[in-house]
C-alpha cells in the first residue's frame, strides 16, 4: 500500500507518499480500506517531531479515517457485530494517512445518516473530542453558556453545533470578521474577534460569565479563561497552541468553585476510547443523522498532496475540516 511518511522532522515538504508494508489486524482489530482521512492540529506537531504516537501505535500520521472493512481480526465477528464490507469511520491513535489501516473494533462508528463515506472521515476526532470533554466530562446543560476558542476550526465548528443542539448559548472566538460570520451561520450566539476584543470583558457584559470553556490555547489563555468563568464553571483544555506553562490563580478557582481539566484522546487506554465512541454512537450520532450536527468540510485534497493540506492548516485559511482522499 501507499502511505504518507515523514522523511525527517520539519515543514510540510517532509511528507512523502511512499510504498510501505500492508498492516495486518490482530485480535479485536479490523483492517480498513481507507477512503479518506482528515488533518488535525496534532498531525502538524507529529510532523515536526513534537508529538510521537503512543507505544505500539502506527508511526504514520492520521487520527481518524473513513473506509470499508476489509478483514476482521480474531474475535471481532463474535463480539462487535461488524462484517467485511461495512462502511465505517474510525478514531485512530495513528495510521490514517494511508490506503489501509488497522483499528481496534471498539473505535469504529457506522457512517451516520445520509453522510457520504468521504465526508465521514472528518467526524470521529472532532465528535469524540467535543463529546468526551464538553458533554461527558463538563456536562454542558441546557441554558448554560459555552465558550469555544477557535470557533472556525474543525473542533470549533463541531462544538458550536453540539452546544446549540443541547440548548446552550454558544460564544466563539476567531480572528476575522469573515470567520466569525461563518460561525454565526452555524448557530454561534456571541462572536468575538480575539485580535480586537477582550473575550473576558465581552462575556461578562453579554452573559455575566461562562459555564463551560473549550480551550485550544492552553497557557496563554489560562488566567483569562478562569476570569471568564461563572461560579461552578468548568474549563476544559484540549490544546497547547498558546504554550504549555502558565500561572493559575488558585484563589480565583476556590472563590468560584471552578474546575480546570485537561485531556486529550490519543493516549487514553483502549477501554476509555471505546467507552467514548459508544457514548458518541448512542447519543450524538442521532443528532448527526437528523442533520442537527453536520460535518463542516472546508477543503478536500488527495492524500498524496498532504503537504499542501498541512500548509493550509498552518495558514489558517480553511473554515472547518480538511480531508485527504486515499484514492485519486
Amino acid at each position: 500500500m501507499y502511505a504518507i511518511t515523514i522523511r525527517e522532522p520539519g515543514g510540510p515538504d517532509v511528507l512523502e507518499w511512499t510504498q510501505v508494508a500492508d498492516p495486518r489486524p490482530g485480535a479485536g482489530e479490523v483492517l480498513l480500506d481507507v477512503a479518506a482521512s482528515a488533518v488535525n492540529r496534532a498531525d502538524l506537531l507529529q510532523r515536526q517531531g513534537h508529538y510521537p504516537p503512543p507505544p505500539g501505535a502506527s508511526e504514520t500520521i492520521g487520527l481518524e479515517c473513513s473506509g470499508t472493512i476489509a478483514e476482521l481480526g480474531e474475535g471481532v465477528e463474535d463480539t462487535a457485530g461488524w462484517a467485511v464490507g461495512d462502511e465505517v469511520c474510525a478514531l485512530l491513535a495513528g495510521g490514517g494517512y494511508a490506503e489501509k489501516v488497522v483499528v481496534p473494533a471498539g473505535q469504529l462508528l457506522p457512517v451516520p445518516g445520509e453522510i457520504d463515506l468521504i465526508t465521514a472521515a472528518g467526524l470521529p476526532e472532532v465528535a469524540c473530542t467535543v463529546w468526551a470533554n464538553v458533554v461527558m466530562h463538563a456536562k454542558l446543560a441546557e441554558g448554560e453558556v459555552l465558550l469555544v476558542h477557535g470557533g472556525a476550526g474543525g473542533i470549533g465548528t463541531h462544538a458550536i453545533q453540539v452546544g446549540k443542539a443541547l440548548g446552550a448559548t454558544v460564544a466563539v472566538t476567531a480572528g476575522s470578521a469573515e470567520r466569525l460570520e461563518s460561525c454565526r451561520q452555524l448557530g454561534a450566539d456571541i462572536t468575538i474577534n480575539y485580535k480586537e476584543q477582550d473575550f473576558v470583558e465581552v462575556l461578562r457584559e453579554e452573559t455575566g460569565g461562562v459555564d463551560v470553556i473549550l480551550d485550544n490555547m492552553g497557557a496563554s489563555y489560562l488566567g483569562r479563561n478562569v476570569d471568564a468563568l461563572k461560579s461552578d464553571g468548568r474549563l476544559v483544555i484540549i490544546g497547547m497552541q498558546g504554550g504549555v506553562r502558565g500561572e493559575l490563580n488558585v484563589g480565583a478557582l476556590l472563590g468560584k468553585r471552578a474546575e480546570v481539566y485537561a485531556a486529550g484522546l490519543r493516549f487514553r487506554p483502549l477501554e476509555q476510547k471505546a467507552a467514548i465512541v459508544a457514548d458518541v454512537r448512542e447519543r450524538l450520532w442521532p443528532l448527526v443523522s437528523d442533520g442537527a450536527v453536520k460535518p463542516i468540510i472546508g477543503q478536500v485534497v488527495p492524500m498524496a498532496e498532504a503537504a499542501s493540506a498541512h500548509r493550509a492548516m498552518e495558514e489558517g485559511s480553511v473554515f472547518g475540516k480538511i480531508l485527504l482522499t486515499a484514492k485519486s
